[in-house]
């Protein structure tokens, strides 16, 4: 049994890709041809004998004008991720007559009924989808030629491809394309391409090989597959899109902009391992940083997301104020831009996998200033810190306004790391973004603006003094900010508590003005943290700020804290949370309301009790 992929051109004498897997799935043949006559020379060898060809082209095109339903179909499902189909219809020139892919089939002796078991078969497939559902994608790969793409990213989204391809020497069913001396060529001239057109004539080769392994992963798991259409209306095969998987949001900024989870990976074959069976040239390490890193991409999405998780928790106990915990997964696509980088003419990685410390990246976006650097602190005392940058410190120290943003990188401490549940993520570091919301909006427009790389050459002086100007603006915006909270916090003291009859709870908002009183150095809490402090109060029979004044009489909050031994600053909820933990023990333990977390409770109550 072999499976053939086929790349065909719509045009007549443009280059198709055309490739061939054996029964092992190990890849044989590996040609670009121009001529129909040349694609049937290059398959003479498997004209006999069992095979499934994948082809991209329309097979079948009975309609005048518009999509083939199988089209609209498709596209309904694969539109978001950028997979759609390109409409086929007989007003065309290309599919006039008998369509060129339906010509190719015939002269290859193939029953091109997707529903047929006959031993020589065609099928139409379509390669982007397909790359979307094997590779856990969240938008398709960049690599094909279109208005405003530079060699550059199509250089890199191909390279990325390449890589995500060799992977699937791991996967099941396991296709090899590293033996094969005509691969190790086209990955080296796709590294080393400075024309677009070297990458045309790739691009369809890797295509071809998709094709073909579509083709195997159909025989392996039909069950796994999808054919939009029909024999009579026109069809297209192509792996099933799984449940778990979305498309990626169309952000505005860089990669760390999107999901607060991550997306479970495919059910399809992901790889896990990448292996080249003894290739007879030393792989680029670039290249093989790039395959390892699209093999280990779903684990991370994983630990990405509990990363997530942990830091919010710790926020949340901690009591300190902020707007958004988010997090992203390095891009297979920006891991391989940044890996190919070079300083001086030489790699800026000797090791990508090692020294790109961003492929996990995280954003804590808070509301003022003070918050940023209690943020910072936290994160200091609760993990291992390995590295600190204030950039906005260095704008400043330049004599300069622009991107302000605290950079920290961080790993689990030996304590958590010891824990089961997140054994996993030990050794994995996260590179935290700690910025405000206004310095979050200046670098998300100034960074959408600039990269995309149509700012004419003539008017950058101009904007780059309107980017100063409006920097310094929300510099002196963030300091008023913080200003208005400290003079709001001072005044809240003063305010006559709201009574409502209908709620025995107090107010979140009654209960921040009197914490305020209470602990003035303390900084402010999210509005949710006082409402579930205020359920916990209720719990205890606190039901008035009167109470709950007379409540903290006793409490000596200087040896709270120095039992305690903040090197952060807790916000307001903490620190009457404590309160109350020294006050009732192992009573407010118990609480129905602080079931998940009495593990951490009843360590900080030792804390307390000296």
């Amino acid at each position: 049994m072999h499976y053939v992929g086929i790349d065909l051109a719509w045009g007549e004498r443009s280059p198709s890709g055309v490739a061939v897997l054996d029964a092992g799935g190990h890849l044989v043949h590996l040609s670009a041809e121009s001529t129909d006559e040349s694609i049937l020379a290059a398959l003479a060898p498997y004209r006999d004998g069992p095979v499934l060809v994948g082809i991209d082209a329309p097979l079948v095109v009975p309609n005048a004008t518009g999509n083939r339903p199988c089209e609209a179909a498709l596209n309904r499902d694969f539109a978001a991720f950028d997979a759609g189909a390109h409409p086929a219809n007989t007003g065309k020139p290309e599919f006039a007559g008998t369509p060129r892919g339906a010509r190719i089939a015939k002269a290859l002796g193939l029953d091109i009924n997707p529903a047929s078991g006959r031993e020589r078969r065609g099928i139409e497939v379509y390669p982007h989808p397909a790359t979307v559902v094997l590779f856990g994608l969240g938008r398709t790969l960049k690599y094909k030629q279109r208005g405003g793409r530079d060699l550059g990213q199509l250089r890199e989204a191909l390279q990325t491809l390449v890589g995500h391809v060799e992977a699937l020497a791991g996967a099941e069913p396991a296709m090899v394309v590293t033996e094969h001396a005509g691969w190790r060529e086209l990955a080296t001239a796709v590294r080393t391409a400075t024309r677009k057109s070297q990458l045309r004539v790739a691009e369809d080769q890797v295509d071809a090989v998709l094709c073909a392994y579509v083709a195997r992963f159909a025989t392996a798991h039909p069950e796994r597959m999808t054919t939009y259409g029909d024999l009579a209306t026109g069809y297209i095969v192509t792996p099933a899109l799984p449940e778990g998987l979305v498309p990626t949001p169309r952000a505005t900024a860089a990669p760390a902009t999107t999901p607060t989870t991550a997306v479970e990976p495919a059910p399809a074959p992901t790889p896990t391992t990448a292996v080249a069976p003894e290739p007879r040239t030393a792989p680029d390490p670039v290249q093989a940083a790039v395959q390892a890193y699209a093999a280990q991409r779903p684990e991370l999405e994983r630990i990405t997301a509990q990363y997530v998780a942990l830091i919010t928790g710790l926020l949340d106990d901690a009591g300190i104020n902020y707007h958004a915990v988010t997090g992203r997964t390095k891009s297979v696509a920006s891991f391989a831009g940044k890996a190919g980088r070079t300083v001086d003419g030489r790699p800026a990685f000797s090791d990508p996998l090692r020294e790109i410390t961003d492929q996990i990246g995280l954003r804590v976006v808070t509301y003022v200033l003070s918050d940023v650097q209690a943020v910072v602190e936290l994160l200091a005392d609760q993990l291992v810190m390995l590295g600190d940058r204030d950039m906005g410190l260095e704008t400043a120290q330049e004599g300069r306004f622009g991107y302000s943003s605290r950079h920290v990188l961080v790993a689990l401490d030996a304590t958590r790391s010891d824990d089961a549940e997140l054994a996993h993520m030990r050794d994995r570091t996260a590179s935290v973004q700690v910025r405000t919301v206004l310095q979050h909006a200046w670098a998300e427009f100034e960074h959408d603006i600039r990269y995309k790389g149509s700012i004419p050459e003539k008017v950058a002086p101009d904007l780059d003094r309107r980017f100063t100007l409006a920097a310094g603006l929300l510099d002196l915006a963030d300091r008023e900010f913080s200003t208005i909270r400290d003079r709001l916090q001072e005044s809240m003291t003063d305010q006559e508590p709201q009574s409502d009859e209908t709620d025995p709870r107090i107010s979140a908002q009654d209960l921040a003005a009197f914490l305020a009183g209470r602990f003035t150095d303390a900084g402010w809490s999210r509005t949710d943290h006082y409402a579930w402090v205020s359920e916990l109060l209720l719990e205890l029979g606190v039901t008035s700020l009167l109470e709950l004044g007379e409540l903290l009489k006793p409490v000596d909050s200087a040896v709270i804290s120095e039992r305690m031994g903040y090197r952060y600053a807790p916000g307001a909820v903490r620190r009457l949370d404590d309160a109350l933990l020294w006050v009732f023990g192992d009573r407010y333990v118990m609480l129905h309301g602080n079931a998940r977390r009495r593990e951490a409770l009843r360590t900080r109550l030792a804390k307390l009790s000296g």
